[in-house]
């Protein structure tokens, strides 16, 4: 009877916490350096279920958009994107903190870290 009550008891904090992530679905505004130090703004779509999220990003160069999966876990937020580019495959991690209507955070790739912000639209 015990092990059944913390079960129940268990899933429910999981499921309380899952309801405690951050509201993340939208259209957001994401701004970053580019190569010659100018901001870049971009265009992203999250849609959210729970903790997961879908990611919809430009594509390189102007190709078609890409869609990553990551998660949101109360107000941090992870995704990864992979980009077939001149080189060959690139992974790009993006971790970061919303706070509101706002984001920052780092993109990582190819050894390289770069911050990025990001609004509501």
């Amino acid at each position: 009877m015990k092990k059944a009550t913390l079960a129940v008891l268990s899933i429910a904090a999981i499921l309380t916490l899952a309801a405690w992530a951050v509201d993340v679905s939208g259209t957001w505004i994401m701004s970053r350096p580019g190569r010659d130090g100018q901001m870049m703004d971009s265009e992203i779509t999250i849609a959210q279920e729970g903790n997961k999220i879908k990611v919809t990003m430009p594509g390189f160069r102007g190709g078609d958009p890409i869609t990553s999966d990551g998660t949101i876990e109360g107000n941090a937020i992870a995704w990864k994107v992979v980009r077939q580019g001149p080189q060959g495959e690139m992974v790009i991690e993006y971790k970061g903190t919303v706070d509101g209507a706002t984001m920052k955070g780092t993109m990582s790739m190819m050894e390289r870290e770069i911050e990025w912000t990001a609004k509501k639209k």
